[in-house]
């Protein structure tokens, strides 16, 4: 008997030599990553946070209770590995273990030397390509040193869970989680980047999408049914829903699958994935000459165009807010200048009858 996999034609990928992980980084990412290692010291910071906290000892956690995948131990999952590696010219592959869990799932650990934690769930059932992206996804992760900071944020939420009986540093240490939390789902973003540019198929990594969103037997999913329900999920609804789904995101690590979907349409849709397809992207080469200023502007721009463009009620109705509250300093301007004029006007007047 064969199998899916086994009938479908070989997908010839583009090697993506000298690739950075700025090319699918996304701004509000970069420049979140930009700000962080810009911060003298935080190197030192770094390191005394995972002083705290045992790298070595959850590495062993895995050792002793999951399974390392090699050319011996689930060698399919290995070739596809590699092969995601290779595309994105990764030359030394992180350790990757499958760990039992029925969910699909994936993350990647570590500060010195991260490695790579997928489940069973993942591995049952994703097909090679969907698998493939999934692999690039967490590998992104680690090119991109995501790592390091998204453990930082898992003992900033100890800390805060901690903390709780104290108001004041509760307040501060949960607007510091939130912040990173927001970055967090930017950050996924950008590793969804990086795994459709791993397996070149922008139809797995949609899938994968489907599946983590609960969509395990394709057979009875529509991919563009899918796409709409994300249009639906951005624009739909009034005030009472936007407010739902500020709830529903403001403490996630990860944007929903079907924001996450759309997010990797409208990145295909702009052109940017044919154009590194096609060999225009920054190398890592050039890493030491990226503009610091350059990515806060492009995350500040990001943020724009987002609130701009978005369809959702309540950033709709901030809009209106704001047009009329420019509107407004325009005619108090305006009224301003006109007082201001008619009184110097006045002044001459009276200084020319005197």
């Amino acid at each position: 008997m064969t199998t899916d996999d086994e009938n479908r034609p070989v997908r010839r990928r583009v090697p993506l030599t000298g690739i950075s992980s700025r090319a699918w980084e996304h701004p509000a990412d970069r420049g979140a990553l930009t700000a962080l290692r810009e911060l003298r010291g935080f190197d030192d910071v770094v390191k005394a946070f995972f002083g705290m906290w045992n790298e070595r000892g959850f590495r062993l956690q895995f050792l002793a209770g999951a399974i390392r995948v090699d050319h011996r131990q689930y060698p399919r999952v290995y070739q596809l590995f590699t092969e995601a590696a290779s595309t994105l010219d990764v030359a030394e592959l992180p350790d990757l273990f499958v760990a039992q869990d029925p969910i699909i799932n994936g993350s990647a650990i570590g500060l010195d030397k991260p490695f790579i934690v997928i489940s069973t769930g993942a591995v049952e059932r994703l097909d090679d390509d969907e698998l493939r992206a999934m692999l690039g996804h967490e590998i992104g992760h680690v090119r991109s040193g995501h790592a390091v900071y998204k453990t930082i944020m898992m003992i900033l939420t100890r800390w805060a869970a901690n903390l709780s009986w104290l108001p004041v540093g509760a307040i501060a240490l949960r607007a510091i989680i939130a912040a990173m939390f927001e970055w967090w789902r930017k950050a996924e973003l950008s590793a969804d980047r990086a795994g459709l540019l791993a397996g070149q198929d922008p139809a797995a990594s949609i899938r994968l999408l489907m599946k983590l969103a609960g969509g395990g037997d394709l057979s009875q999913i529509d991919t563009a049914a899918f796409l709409e329900q994300a249009a639906d999920y951005e624009s739909g609804g009034d005030l009472r829903d936007s407010i739902h789904k500020l709830g529903m995101t403001a403490w996630s690590t990860h944007p929903v699958p079907v924001a996450r979907a759309s997010e990797l349409r409208k990145w295909v849709d702009s052109g940017a994935y044919a154009e590194i397809l096609g060999g225009d992207y920054p190398r890592r080469d050039s890493d030491g000459d990226a503009s610091f200023s350059d990515d806060v502007k492009a995350a500040a721009q990001s943020y724009r165009e987002t609130f701009n463009n978005s369809q959702d009620p309540l950033v709709g109705l901030l809009r209106k807010l704001g047009d009329g509250a420019a509107d407004l300093a325009g005619s108090a301007a305006r009224g301003a200048r006109t007082w201001v004029g008619d009184a110097s006007r006045r002044n001459r007047r009276t200084d020319g009858d005197a």
